[in-house]
């Protein structure tokens, strides 16, 4: 009856594995997963203002990466930024306006009435082609061409 019991309970002991890194490359994530330090990338600023292009060069994002982009308005127009199928290929951290933080669930759009700063914290998630302009703008230097690898 010993050795059952013995049994039983060594059977209950919770079992502690060691698993060694398979690989110890910069590419690892830190405990706090795809929001560590080492996963964040700063993309370039985006200015809105009246005949300014918005980008110098299309956006090339790795999926599962988060980022960090800057829109800033200086007022010389009410201008905005429309791109529902990108906004809906990444999951939206955080967005920042004037140190008010806002956590939305989805975005379409966004638009300045006058002259501001926002930040858009979010991790890339849907690979695919994308594309963010300015509302009912045709000019190529009225969207930034985005792509999600």
């Amino acid at each position: 009856m010993k050795p059952l019991i013995l049994a039983a309970l060594l059977a209950a002991l919770p079992v502690v594995v060691h698993a060694e890194a398979e690989d110890d490359d910069d590419t690892a994530l830190g405990a706090a997963g795809l929001m560590s330090k080492g996963n964040k990338s700063e993309l370039p600023p985006i200015l809105l203002s009246a005949g300014t292009p918005l980008a110098d060069a299309p956006w090339k994002l790795k999926s599962g990466h988060y980022y960090e982009v800057e829109i800033e308005a200086d007022g010389s127009q009410e201008l905005g930024l429309v791109a529902p199928e990108f906004f809906r290929a990444i999951w939206i951290d955080e967005i920042v306006i004037e140190g008010l933080e806002v956590r939305p669930l989805g975005l379409d759009s966004v638009e300045f009435d006058e002259a501001g700063t926002m930040e858009i914290g979010f991790i890339a998630v849907k690979p695919g082609s994308y594309v963010m302009r300015v509302p009912g703008t045709k000019g190529d230097t009225q969207k930034l061409d985005i792509v999600i690898e």
